[in-house]
């Protein structure tokens, strides 16, 4: 029999046996029946939808009081994790990486926008000792007050990568690991993300090239009048609006500009950033820079620690919320709303929600704890924690030491040092990114001088407990409660189209799983049918492999075997009449050091 032809979208189903010593590994593999989604359809694609700062407070909350919502229609189609938990530490780079690429700090090597690197030259050094500021916010950018950047990022503003000759290091260079864009680019299918900053062009990957259609805008830049984005809640709209457009226009088959005509992406989105600055606004500006008056004059937050937001907040959700009505019209009217998956969730969550908790400290009061002659800081970054790098490192112990005793006015919760560090994070001895000391603030401390009432960046669940629902028509509403990681959005994206998740190197570092209900044995769409599953995997004398194949209806399929998952070959002739159970043989399987197996069902 002619091999069956190569499907490498074929997902995996969590079913793994371990043999005997000196026998094979078997991992069985089971391609969705006609009950279940259909993984390997292509014309699959991926709405990624993060909604900067939202918590899963907020969403219960909303769906709560406004039943015919966009948001609310999305959670009755959906699954909903209500306990899932953002990148640690909970800023923008982090979270979005964790959503890109699957993976933490530990894999992606980013900790931060302002970190510090003791491999890399400074920005314009190509000689002498290593160690640097690694800078990834809007002042690398030409011009951070002009919409566009004016016109990038500065080279000049740049690290330098003694490794690669001095070569200048972009965002997308400092990142470790591939990103689903790169791997469904590469499947030839179109990619599209639009973002917050300049530097956000890190979602590309390490090669540069994984976005299509990348849409970046600076949200710190200023308008006419003076007024920058983040101070005018006004302001902000109009610039999520921008983005939506974007999104418009892809739909309808165009690039974001709407002038040229390259077809619908299989993945795109955006972040908003509206309920962000609206939580975080002390006064609100107008457009034209006064302060705003009656309810739109803040402050924004929360009323009470219950999460009720205020007259600011609301209306940067019901905006957004409309936002994203307008976007899923948008794709029933074109015909790709029962296609499309829409994922929508948060980079971070923002802290504190209870206004009673805010605590603004003065960030001298972390490094000034520290004696010089006892440790030198190199760096202190973050907002609601505090990372620092020291400039020997065998002062840690020290310098953990003086911020643990007192706590009092520097709001410390934990410190996270040597080998407490090294429980979540690689070696600070080992990666010249690690930071030496993390000190964890209180929940609602903020470590600034600004004005600002809410902040993200920290450990605490108002920073990490953000919102998490993959929304589909064909999907029956499911609350899951058990946690999950906003990082396992990565791989379940990859597998809703029809991808293999272990091509992402983040997940096969960190281990990061798809989204329960998401597993290939379970993700059925329209229940009480039970997908078939494999199991029972027993190793018998004379080299042949068996294992149990059941069906709770009456389905047919062929069996093919993989040694590389990429490379698939029927194991037998006929094809399988399952409702119920069966037993199926390999006698080839002692020819193999590996053998995966799956079940392909036949019209």
């Amino acid at each position: 029999m002619k091999p069956m032809p190569n499907n490498s979208s074929t997902p995996t189903a969590n079913f793994c046996r371990r043999l005997a010593p000196g026998r094979s590994l078997v991992v069985l593999l089971l391609l969705a029946t006609t009950t279940c989604i259909s993984y390997a359809d292509p014309g699959k694609r991926i709405l990624l939808l993060s909604i900067d700062g939202m918590h899963a407070l907020d969403v219960a909350r909303f769906v709560k009081d406004n039943n015919n919502s966009a948001l609310a229609n999305l959670v009755r189609h959906g699954v909903n994790y209500t306990t899932a938990s953002g990148a640690k530490p909970a800023d923008s780079f982090p979270g979005m990486l964790a959503l890109a690429t699957g993976g933490s700090p530990i894999s992606t090597g980013v900790y931060f926008d302002l970190s510090y690197d003791r491999s890399l030259w400074p920005p314009g050094v190509t000689s002498g000792p290593t160690g640097t500021v690694v800078t990834f916010n809007e002042s690398i950018d030409f011009n951070p007050d002009a919409l566009d950047g004016g016109g990038g990022l500065d080279p000049n503003k740049l690290p330098r990568d003694p490794s690669k000759g001095g070569a200048v290091v972009y965002p997308h260079n400092y990142l470790r690991v591939n990103t689903i864009f790169e791997i469904i680019k590469a499947a030839g299918y179109r990619t599209a993300w639009s973002d917050k900053h300049i530097a956000d062009e890190m979602i590309q990957g390490p090669s540069g090239q994984g976005v299509d259609d990348l849409y970046l805008l600076e949200i710190n830049a200023s308008n006419a009048f003076g007024v920058s984005t983040t101070k005018s809640l006004d302001l902000t709209k109009a610039f999520d609006d921008m983005k939506v457009q974007g999104i418009l226009n892809q739909i309808s088959g165009f690039d974001h500009t709407g002038t040229t005509h390259v077809g619908v992406p299989t993945i795109f989105g955006m972040n908003f950033q509206a309920v962000s600055v609206a939580q975080r606004l002390k006064t609100n500006k107008t457009v034209a820079g006064a302060t705003a008056t009656g309810s739109s004059a803040g402050p924004g937050g929360y009323l009470d620690g219950s999460g009720t937001p205020s007259l600011l907040l609301t209306d940067a959700l019901n905006h957004t919320d409309t936002s994203i009505g307008t976007i899923v019209n948008a794709l029933q009217t074109g015909g790709l709303l029962d296609s499309s998956y829409i994922i929508i969730t948060a980079k971070h969550g923002q802290a504190p929600i209870d206004p009673n908790k805010l605590n603004i400290v003065n960030p001298t009061n972390i490094v000034g704890r520290i004696d010089p002659a006892v440790g030198q800081v190199l760096l202190m970054s973050g907002d609601d924690t505090a990372l620092l790098w020291l400039q020997d490192q065998t002062t840690t112990a020290a310098a953990a030491s003086a911020l643990l005793d007192p706590v009092t006015t520097a709001s410390i919760l934990d410190v996270w040092a040597n080998e407490t560090l090294k429980l979540h994070f690689p070696d600070p001895l080992v990666d010249p990114r690690t930071p030496d000391i993390i000190a964890i603030g209180k929940v609602g401390t903020i470590y600034t001088t600004s004005k600002k009432i809410a902040e993200h960046g920290g450990f605490n669940d108002p920073d990490v407990n953000v919102p998490l629902i993959v929304s589909n028509p064909s999907l029956t509403p499911q609350t899951i409660k058990t946690p999950v990681t906003t990082a396992q959005v990565a791989p379940t994206i990859l597998q809703l189209i029809g991808l293999n998740p272990l091509a992402l190197q983040a997940v096969l570092i960190e281990h990061t799983s798809v989204l329960p209900g998401f597993e290939a044995a379970q993700a059925c769409v329209n229940p009480p049918y039970t997908p078939a599953t494999m199991s029972s995997t027993t190793y018998r004398n004379g080299g042949q492999t068996q294992f149990q194949l059941t069906a709770a209806n009456v389905q047919k399929f062929v069996i093919q075997a993989s040694a590389d998952l990429t490379t698939w070959v029927t194991i037998g002739t006929n094809t399988l009449s399952v409702g119920g159970s069966t037993t199926v043989t390999d006698s080839q399987a002692s020819g193999f050091a590996r053998r995966f197996y799956r079940a392909v069902e036949t019209p």
